[in-house]
């Protein structure tokens, strides 16, 4: 078996949070999928596994933390710097906010940070490697 990741992640509304994540780009996988949790695809190894409180209960007692937190920030690639701008405009236009950070844009490298509903961190990012492999690339 390959490796994969199951990022798992407690959410308030899971219905809100599949409509989300399915309008930045995830699929659903209905599989794993239930009244309960919800798997969303990123691609073949990366898996986002939203959670109820309820069952996110059943894995830890620790707290979850307030929507103001920032306890991991999690990076996607994109295709290209239009689509980095896409997902954040999606982010924005279904429940998350785009922009949280200042955007980063160092030539060979783009990207811009946004929270979901329930305020956990995602970077959609571009990187143009055959710039970055020839150091053409700004501060």
């Amino acid at each position: 078996m390959s490796k994969m990741i199951f990022i798992s992640l407690p959410v308030t509304d899971l219905d809100v949070s599949v409509a989300f994540y399915k309008a930045i780009g995830f699929v659903n996988n209905p599989q794993f999928t239930d009244d309960t949790a919800a798997c969303m695809v990123w691609s073949e190894a990366i898996n986002v596994m939203l959670l109820t409180h309820a069952k996110w209960r059943t894995f830890t007692s620790r707290p979850i933390p307030p929507s103001t937190s920032s306890e991991v920030s999690l990076a996607l690639t994109c295709d290209s710097r239009e689509s980095v701008d896409a997902m954040n405009e999606a982010a924005a236009a279904n429940g998350g906010t785009a922009d949280i950070n200042p955007v980063q844009d160092h030539g060979s490298m783009y990207g811009r940070d946004m929270a979901d509903p329930d305020g956990h961190i995602w970077g959609a990012m571009w990187m143009d490697l055959a710039a970055i492999s020839s150091g053409d690339q700004k501060e």
